[in-house]
């Protein structure tokens, strides 16, 4: 496709690009990333957004393997495949026009504490000072409930969830069972900001469930 008849700013993909390639890369150095697991997109315009390509060894992703979809999930300007969890990015952009970046992790702390709570389908984060991270909360003195989702390969039944969730509680990011976490903002630096939050907060959970308090 020529690049008159893109749909999208090319210039406007590069920038999305080197700034996933570059945070994606930090998270990687942390071990969020195994193999080559998580998916992660920023925000184009009102109908796109810029997706790692299915597949790619995220710490060392290159301009390249960054696509562009649709928010339907569709491929869009060349044909590459992208993450089989795509509508979980293109539902969220749907949804909050005011959504920019959605990033999905496989920490060990999010992998554990999804299997720990899965029964119960959600954690609980209550008085924690961190909870002020999470946009909109301005004290310690509140609760939030992580959901946690049953794993599926059926990514239309899992965005419906989502979405389903979404009309009866706020949320910043949610668990997949056996899986990992996704989370989401306005920009990547909010994006960052949740994902971290939740990291240490799981983490701050299952060392109390460890130690039976």
């Amino acid at each position: 496709m020529d690049n008159t008849e893109l749909p999208y700013d090319p210039a406007l993909l590069r920038e999305r690009a080197q700034s996933l390639i570059s945070n994606v890369r930090e998270l990687a150095q942390l071990g969020w990333t195994p193999a080559t697991s998580s998916n992660f997109s920023e925000r184009l315009d009102a109908g796109h957004a810029a997706i790692t390509v299915s597949g790619r060894d995220k710490g060392r992703l290159v301009e390249d393997d960054i696509m562009v979809v649709d928010l339907e999930g569709r491929a869009v300007g060349r044909q590459l495949r992208p993450s089989a969890e795509t509508l979980l990015h293109t539902r969220l952009y749907r949804r909050f026009p005011e959504v920019g970046c959605v990033l999905h992790t496989h920490s060990r702390v999010q992998t554990v504490a999804s299997r720990l709570y899965a029964r119960e389908g959600h954690v609980r984060l209550e008085g924690y000072e961190l909870l002020k991270a999470f946009e909109g909360n301005s004290t310690h003195e509140t609760a939030i409930e992580v959901p946690v989702f049953a794993n599926t390969q059926d990514m239309t039944v899992l965005s419906a969830q989502v979405d389903e969730l979404l009309d009866r509680q706020p949320m910043w990011g949610y668990l997949i069972d056996g899986h990992g976490l996704y989370a989401w903002g306005r920009t990547m630096a909010d994006a960052r900001r949740h994902l971290e939050a939740f990291e240490f907060l799981l983490g701050c959970e299952l060392e109390l469930r460890r130690l039976g308090a």
